[in-house]
Formats: C-alpha cells, sequence, structure tokens
C-alpha cells in the first residue's frame, strides 16, 4: 500500500465526528481504499490515535474482540446500540468530502 492512500484513510477516519459512525466500507468508499480490508488492517496497525470505535461493520455491529470497549466509547459520544448493533440510519456519518478536497 502506497503513503498516499495510507495518510487519506487515517484522514478520512480522523474526519469522522463524534456521535457518528461510519463502516469499514463507508471509509474505503470515500478514501479510495479498494477494499474495506484494508481500512480494518490499517486500524489494526496504525490506529491508535485514531478514533477507531466509530467504524463498525456492514451491519452495524463492532469488532467482536473489541465490542465492549468499543460500545462504551460510543455511549460515551451519544451513540446507542441495541443488542451490540448501532442504527445505522440513524448514527451513520455521511462521507462528503470537504471543501477544498480534505481527501
Amino acid at each position: 500500500m502506497d503513503d498516499e492512500l495510507h495518510e487519506r484513510v487515517r484522514t478520512v477516519i480522523l474526519s469522522v465526528p463524534a456521535g457518528k459512525v461510519a463502516t469499514y466500507g463507508d471509509i474505503a468508499d470515500a478514501s479510495g481504499a479498494p477494499s474495506p480490508r484494508l481500512i480494518g488492517r490499517i486500524l489494526a496497525e496504525d490506529g491508535h490515535d485514531l478514533p477507531w470505535h466509530r467504524i463498525l461493520r456492514a451491519n452495524g455491529t463492532p469488532a467482536p474482540h473489541l465490542a465492549h470497549e468499543q460500545l462504551e466509547l460510543l455511549r460515551a459520544e451519544g451513540v446507542l446500540a441495541n443488542d451490540q448493533r448501532v442504527d445505522l440510519r440513524v448514527y451513520r456519518w455521511k462521507t462528503e468530502e470537504p471543501e477544498g478536497g480534505l481527501w
């Protein structure tokens, strides 16, 4: 993966505001990444300083191994889950490129 794509993915993730969530696919689409799996890899390897907890699977569920911590962090931002699933119709961030082309 090239450094430009890596930084673009990080920038898009940083753009997800508190109280909103995005899916791995949303981030891939917004950043031009070839796959949602790449987003998961970037978060796993270089996501410690990113709002990783705002990124969910396509069905609105958290990463299984981080579910408790992820849902607690989201709850602190006002994002509520029902049976460990966030309603994407309510909380999904609308990924739009900001004016001036941040990414």
